[in-house]
């Protein structure tokens, strides 16, 4: 495991603070559910995976405060559960955390509120090893896509500090590392908030892995000159059909990537993929504050009073997808075919 991006400490969640890498290695301690909350909508904790982990803690959380408060249980659990959904529109992840939650209240009907909350904190703890276990299985999986000597471009953070593991993407080049091969990383930095530069690069580094930084505005001139085998990606939401909702960029270079004949692989594991939603049209957008662009990293970066336009994620057209890696083996087109056969 490259960092302990969350951990179940002293009946609270404890998360690597990611707003401050690289310059801080520093860790928050939440111990209600208001922390739990504002620690992902300001992206404390992100990450699709690590997201809906955290936020089944929450949960716990919410049922330690019930207790605690002397509440309707069942009534606090649920406000609180609502409070977590509204945190981040676009990550799947975090909805079937809750989902799940929810089912272990309503199955717990009549019992004690004490063990209402142990069934809530062992079902938090098996999404968290359940992650830990799927991110190798992908690891695995994708490694086989690489060759003995390998250049990667990626896009975004989808390491170990989006999962509970060693990550989606970055599971991908961290088995292959592994294996014994040879893999160099071209990392994006991802504008607006960097977390290809800030993340990536400081936990790729951490453990060791050869690793450049560019511009995202530099990722055709390094496709075109620098020998990229492949691009490989994590997803926030992946359709039926396949449609892959990543941080935005994705879809650009998915673009890129295509216009240079460059593989180009979306690593997610199967609570990634929403089957309720037919196409990428119908994944939700998050749209996020204008200061991130305007006031890029604290320095006023445009105007005042520009009109600002900040997606968090763009959707990538599934003709642009190569395959599709998850704990369940590798899809390569058909992937309403694949994923109906993986879900049963």
């Amino acid at each position: 495991m490259p960092v302990p991006t969350l951990t179940w400490e002293n009946d609270a969640l404890r998360l690597i603070d990611q707003t401050s890498l690289p310059e801080a290695y520093q860790f928050i301690v939440c111990r209600d559910v208001k922390a739990v909350a504002e620690a992902i909508v300001n992206l404390r904790v992100r990450g699709a995976p690590a997201i809906g982990v955290a936020a089944a803690y929450g949960v716990v959380i919410a049922a330690q405060e019930a207790i605690a408060q002397n509440a309707d249980f069942d009534a606090h659990v649920a406000k609180s559960i609502q409070k977590l959904a509204q945190t981040r529109p676009t990550a799947v992840n975090l909805f079937w955390a809750l989902e799940r939650q929810e089912e272990v209240v309503a199955e717990a009907a009549g019992r004690s509120p004490a063990e209402k909350r142990d069934l809530l904190l062992k079902e938090a703890q098996e999404i968290f090893e359940d992650d830990k276990r799927i991110c190798r299985q992908i690891g695995r999986h994708g490694a086989e896509l690489l060759s003995s000597r390998s250049t990667v471009l990626t896009h975004c953070n989808a390491g170990g500090l989006a999962t509970a593991d060693y990550g989606t993407a970055l599971a991908v080049v961290y088995a292959a590392v592994e294996a014994g091969k040879q893999v160099a990383v071209y990392a994006d930095e991802t504008r607006p908030l960097l977390q290809g530069s800030r993340l990536t690069a400081w936990e790729l580094n951490q453990s060791g892995v050869d690793v450049t930084v560019i511009c995202d505005s530099m990722a055709a001139a390094v496709l075109r000159d620098k020998n990229i085998d492949s691009v490989v990606v994590g997803a926030d939401r992946i359709a039926k059909n396949g449609d892959v909702a990543n941080k935005i960029g994705t879809y650009g270079l998915a673009l890129l990537a295509h216009a240079h004949q460059v593989p180009f692989y979306v690593a997610a594991p199967l609570s990634t993929i929403d089957m309720k939603r037919a196409s990428g049209v119908q994944i939700p957008i998050e749209e996020r504050a204008t200061e991130e662009i305007t006031r890029g990293m604290g320095r006023q970066t445009a105007p005042n009073g520009i009109q600002v336009y900040n997606p968090a994620f763009d959707v990538t057209p599934n003709h642009l997808v190569t395959a599709i890696i998850t704990e369940k083996g590798v899809a390569k087109g058909n992937y309403a075919e694949a994923f109906a056969r993986w879900f049963e």
